[in-house]
């Protein structure tokens, strides 16, 4: 199976399924003489864990992640680090229902017929539980960036159709604070208790909602991102299109930049008291031709609702004969409070390998 690795300097190769023995993940290309802050790691996985509150998957899992290779005396050796996250509360039972009949919205029938085999349990591969490997990765990834000064910032700004005012960013320990005050992780609190009854509220009527998440990137210097097929945007969006559940990609203006005149889209330049150059308003996302301006990066993610909802639906078996189908198991009735971390993680990768790029493009 093919598509398992992510990124050309800063490398990552995932592996491990949602009920085997762990996942993990492999990192080569980072570069040596990086301190690794295992407690850092660990709460960035803590954060994307499940069962940490009412409006997760009651699914029991540590996701204590242990360092296997390439590091030494608490810094990076330039070799490859592997790191492994075991499986500790596996109920396989629970998917003994689907062995033969496909789950709407899933990748079942799809995974099957691509393959000709599947691990049923828990969606197998495709199971989002593969992203803690995604965040534990991500996690290096953003102690690398943070020696630059560069920040990554998410946090849940709707859910179904509650959305939540552009927050103002002053610091990143400020926002960080804020946003993790609340289950939801939203770092506006007045709409973070809105999101939180409603989402409960979904989850008693046995049913699950979507939302999105946004990201703010901080301090990114001018240069990141190639010409042509390898602009900083595409690959972001390439990333966040590879989480579990991502339907919708947008940075700056988005969307609602198709809706704007030029006179009101462009960015002026400006050039500060220090020589700084700068642009008045920030449609463009801190990307202009694919390459970073200096300006923040800003992007949304939009996840779609989590697929198994505790009622019954109509579907087909293996066989191609109708069959119905009831939810069963722990699930998330919403996945974006746990996707805020994964987000970040993938957002990293794309950085870190772009600046290591970056360092090579002129004399």
């Amino acid at each position: 199976m093919a598509g398992n690795s992510f990124g050309q300097l800063f490398r990552i190769t995932t592996f491990g399924e949602s009920h085997g023995e762990a996942i993990g993940v492999i990192v080569d290309g980072c570069p040596a003489g990086l301190a690794v802050d295992l407690d850092y790691i660990q709460g960035e996985l803590d954060k994307r864990k499940p069962g940490q509150s009412k409006i997760t998957t009651q699914r029991k899992e540590a996701d204590t992640v242990k360092i296997l290779s390439g590091t030494f005396e608490g810094k990076t050796t330039g070799t490859p680090i592997a790191m492994i996250i075991p499986n500790e509360d596996q109920r396989s039972k629970d998917y003994g229902h689907n062995v033969d009949i496909f789950r709407p919205s899933h990748a079942d029938y799809t995974y099957q017929t691509k393959y000709g085999i599947r691990d049923h349990r828990g969606g197998g591969r495709s199971s989002a539980r593969e992203t803690a490997a995604r965040v534990a990765a991500g996690a290096l990834a953003k102690l690398l960036l943070k020696t630059q000064g560069i920040e990554v910032l998410a946090h849940v700004s709707s859910v179904g159709k509650i959305d939540a005012p552009n927050v103002s960013i002053t610091s990143a320990e400020e926002f960080l604070a804020e946003r993790e005050k609340n289950i939801v992780r939203c770092a506006d609190p007045a709409t973070a208790e809105e999101m939180i009854e409603f989402i409960d509220g979904i989850r008693k009527q046995g049913d699950t909602v979507g939302g999105k998440v946004s990201c703010h990137i901080q301090n990114c210097p001018v240069g990141l991102g190639d010409p042509v097929f390898d602009k900083l945007h595409a690959d972001l969006g390439k990333a966040m299109l590879s989480i579990n559940a991502v339907h919708g990609f947008e940075f700056g203006s988005g969307f609602s930049g198709s809706e704007m005149r030029g006179s009101e889209h462009n960015d002026i330049f400006i050039t500060n008291d220090a020589g700084k150059v700068s642009t008045i308003s920030n449609f463009s996302g801190g990307i202009q031709g694919g390459i970073s301006n200096g300006m923040p990066i800003d992007f949304k993610v939009a996840f779609k609702p989590v697929a198994t909802i505790m009622h019954n639906q109509q579907t087909v078996d293996s066989e191609g004969n109708a069959a119905e189908i009831s939810g069963k198991g722990r699930h998330d009735p919403c996945v974006v409070p746990r996707a805020v971390p994964i987000v970040e993680a993938m957002a990293a990768l794309v950085l870190a390998d772009h600046w290591l790029r970056n360092r090579n493009s002129k004399l």
